[in-house]
């Protein structure tokens, strides 16, 4: 009876261990964090644990693909079968910052939440170029490579002078009329060279002006301009040519910066001027329609380097005046 009894209370305990204590074996779990999810399953595979992705998150530490969290954590002993959850970085996205300036802060909003950055500081300065309630500059600036979920700074315009008279710009020519527009804080708008016929006013001065002499306008409004074509032109003289740009490559620059300054300057018989000044990525295509007079002259400069220039007409001799010759811009051979 004794036997019997010792017996039985001995199946017993062995049946209650058994059911309180795990029947396999444990495992101390090891530190996965910073190895490939590769590598972190074959070390859980032949340690007879499961594992499984629970999430993914963006690091600027780990590189893509590796895992930056898990649970349980390093050091704590689990049975074998048992799942590690593993957290795995995306990396970092990175892209080039947009160009803000000159946008209004609805535009600028919708702008940082495509590209997934946040915006930062804002500080408020008077302008009389940009318009109330656009910016001015920003920080990152144009182009640069940022990523997500940066901040922007940026400078907003209060906006500039109100009620500035307008001059008048009627019987100056075209070199006149720009300076004194710089001299005035006015800003230039559409410049049209237009054939007035033998009784017209001579080649390059300004025949009329829109808004008129003494109007008020803000410092940003621009102020249009027609200019006589001359007594002996037509209108063939004029050309509006379609230019086509393809930014170079970095490499193709003399440099490696992916931030290229852009500038493209024409000239023709009212002289020279930029039409195009800003930053742009290499590769880029840049499409423009260009009014030019005369014999012109497209200039392509890259970060202040002249890389290409095209010819864009060619007038035949005795077409302008005797005191007003057409102007013959040097083309590199």
């Amino acid at each position: 009876m004794l036997v019997v009894f010792v017996t039985v209370v001995v199946w017993y305990g062995r049946q209650i261990h058994d059911f309180l204590s795990p029947s396999a074996a444990t495992v101390t779990v090891p530190s996965f964090v910073g190895q490939t999810l590769n590598d972190a399953n074959a070390e859980v595979g032949r340690l007879h644990l499961t594992s499984a992705v629970v999430d993914h998150q963006l690091s600027d530490r780990y590189p893509k693909d590796v895992v930056i969290m898990q649970r349980p954590q390093a050091g704590v002993a689990v049975r074998q079968g048992r799942q590690i959850s593993f957290i795995i970085s995306d990396g970092i996205i990175a892209r080039l910052m947009p160009d803000l300036r000159y946008q209004s802060m609805r535009e600028v909003q919708l702008d940082l939440s495509h590209a997934h950055l946040q915006p930062g500081k804002v500080t408020y300065a008077r302008s009389d170029v940009v318009p109330g309630d656009h910016v001015i500059s920003q920080n990152p600036a144009p182009l640069m490579s940022v990523h997500e979920g940066d901040t922007v700074s940026l400078v907003v315009s209060r906006g500039g002078r109100d009620n500035i008279a307008v001059p008048n710009f009627v019987g100056l020519d075209i070199d006149q009329a720009r300076d004194l527009a710089a001299r005035s804080g006015i800003k230039l708008g559409q410049i049209v060279w237009t054939p007035l016929g033998k009784d017209g006013p001579p080649h390059g001065l300004v025949a009329r002006q829109n808004p008129p002499p003494r109007a008020k306008i803000a410092s940003f409004d621009p102020v249009a301009l027609q200019v006589s074509a001359g007594p002996n032109e037509s209108g063939y003289i004029l050309r509006q040519v379609r230019v086509l740009v393809s930014v170079p490559a970095a490499d193709d620059t003399g440099n490696g910066q992916q931030q290229l300054e852009v500038r493209l300057s024409l000239t023709d018989a009212t002289g020279r001027y930029d039409f195009y000044r800003a930053f742009a990525e290499p590769g880029q295509k840049l499409d423009f329609t260009v009014t030019a007079l005369g014999t012109s002259l497209l200039d392509m400069y890259v970060n202040d380097k002249l890389v290409a220039e095209e010819r864009l007409g060619t007038e035949p001799p005795k077409v302008y005046s005797s005191t007003h010759p057409s102007p013959s811009p040097a083309v590199s051979p």
